[in-house]
């Protein structure tokens, strides 16, 4: 599929590319060349320098709707932005400082929305029991006891991390006070030890009245499909907030697939989608160009 895209009006984040295009210039041109008008700067193991994005913007006239704090380092497992909880002062303001970083990229680009995604849980013995549960899940599928132990544990990590969820907020405050036309976001993460689990974000949100919500279909789905509150929960319960979402597909314990190539009913998250939110596609950058192109065509047959 080499025919240029037809215009729509999603965004593609640059976790897309991975290491193929090897500047700002050449992601934001390529984007145009599919069919975007935005981008999203999103996280990557060797992230482009965005020095040049100033004139791609003014030859394309291609727009920046949101940031993803970690954007402008390589991705690692302990990002200083995912510390905005941590027990530990220093990590907990290294972890500012970060977001202030990323806060003020999206202030000079105009883009209105940094998006901040969740910080684990600090117990090593949690973590342990976390990749054991996660092997088990890869190994033998999900099954009505697993799940059920499943379950468990998440409702243990949101005990153990009820002192981080106070840092958490503390910290976005803080943030939000300092940069009153910035939106920032919050996104659930990947992992069973992340602090922000369906009913903490809750807590977060009813705490912190301007933050919002971004969805992400694919880590949604995996944890649906280990027994967790699926798209529809979390969608209907934080649909107020929400700011945008991340579209990939998921399947078998993988996610970052195509949207289409998985099992995430996207007519079912397009239903609780409005208009006005932020659309991303965000797969993994072993897929090209024409996954790419069939992602946006599934999703426009599918409503959105």
């Amino acid at each position: 599929m080499t025919q240029p895209g037809i215009p729509n009006e999603y965004a593609i984040s640059t976790s897309c590319y991975g290491t193929r295009l090897a500047t700002i210039e050449a992601q934001a041109f390529a984007a145009v060349a599919m069919g975007f008008r935005r981008l999203e700067f999103g996280l990557g193991d060797s992230p482009v320098a965005l020095t040049g994005f100033e004139e791609s913007r003014r030859e394309t006239g291609i727009s920046v709707n949101s940031l993803v704090t970690g954007c402008l380092n390589p991705l690692s497992e302990h990002m200083a932005g995912t510390k905005l909880g941590s027990l530990d002062s220093e990590l907990r303001e290294r972890a500012i400082l970060s977001v202030r970083r990323h806060v003020q990229l999206a202030e000079r680009f105009g883009c209105p929305t940094v998006i901040l995604r969740g910080c684990q849980v600090e117990n090593p013995d949690v973590h342990h029991e976390a990749s054991e549960l996660t092997v088990a899940l890869s190994k033998e599928g999900p099954s009505e006891e697993l799940n059920e132990r499943i379950q468990s544990f998440v409702a243990k990590v949101q005990k153990k991390g009820q002192s981080q969820i106070d840092h958490f907020c503390r910290s976005v405050h803080k943030l939000s006070n300092e940069y009153p036309e910035i939106r920032l976001a919050v996104e659930p993460g990947k992992s069973f030890v992340d602090i922000l689990n369906f009913e903490a974000m809750e807590w977060v949100l009813e705490d912190l009245k301007g933050l919002g919500y971004w969805h992400d279909s694919g880590t949604v789905h995996l944890r649906e499909r280990a027994g967790l509150p699926g798209q529809a929960e979390w969608l209907d319960r934080y649909k107020s907030r929400l700011l945008g979402v991340h579209l990939q597909d998921a399947a078998e314990g993988e996610a970052e697939m195509p949207p289409g190539l998985g099992e995430v009913d996207f007519k079912l998250v397009s239903e609780f989608v409005p208009d006005t939110a932020e659309k991303v596609i965000e797969i993994n950058p072993r897929h090209g160009r024409s996954e790419v192109l069939a992602s946006v065509q599934f999703l426009i047959d599918r409503g959105f």
